[in-house]
């Protein structure tokens, strides 16, 4: 009886489950933040950005540096756990700071690193996600796939080179 109650809910649990390794679920291109937030992504995006606590200390340093004149690209496959991993994270930091959104681009890719954009190869992705920041159009610097000590810290050392 114990076994047949097991199979007989498991069709139940596999449809929640979402394959994100299937191209049809994955978002290409220029998309909008509010993707995200919507099915199937949202599983990931909130259970991510939820539980992310904030650094406080790094927090007050980022504000006081600020992101005001600042330019952002994420590249990302929603395919990939360090990307389901590390975005929401990165949109908690930056929504906290009152970062504002239209400075914001998101580029999603397909497993191969490649997005249907002219001009994207000019970007030189090799992992995701890769957080690009911009000042006056000009680079300084990048996280690529996960923080060296932290998202916070690592904005802020990349922020830091405009001083």
């Amino acid at each position: 009886m114990l076994a047949s109650f097991a199979f007989s809910s498991l069709p139940a649990q596999e449809k929640d489950r979402v394959d994100y390794s299937d191209p049809q679920t994955w978002l290409l291109g220029d998309f909008n933040y509010n993707d995200m937030l919507n099915e199937p992504h949202d599983t990931w995006f909130d259970s991510e950005f939820d539980n992310y606590n904030i650094d406080d200390e790094a927090f007050i340093e980022l504000g006081e540096i600020g992101l005001d004149s600042i330019d952002i690209i994420i590249v990302l496959g929603t395919w990939c756990s360090d990307s389901r991993r590390e975005v929401p994270r990165f949109m908690k930091i930056i929504e906290s700071l009152g970062y504002e959104k239209e400075r914001l681009r998101l580029i999603g890719v397909d497993s191969y690193k490649e997005a249907p954009l002219d001009n994207y190869d000019s970007l030189n992705i090799e992992r995701v996600p890769t957080f690009i920041f911009y000042d006056d159009k000009i680079e300084l610097g990048r996280i690529i796939e996960y923080p060296l000590t932290s998202l916070e810290r690592d904005i802020i050392s990349i922020l830091r080179k405009r001083e």
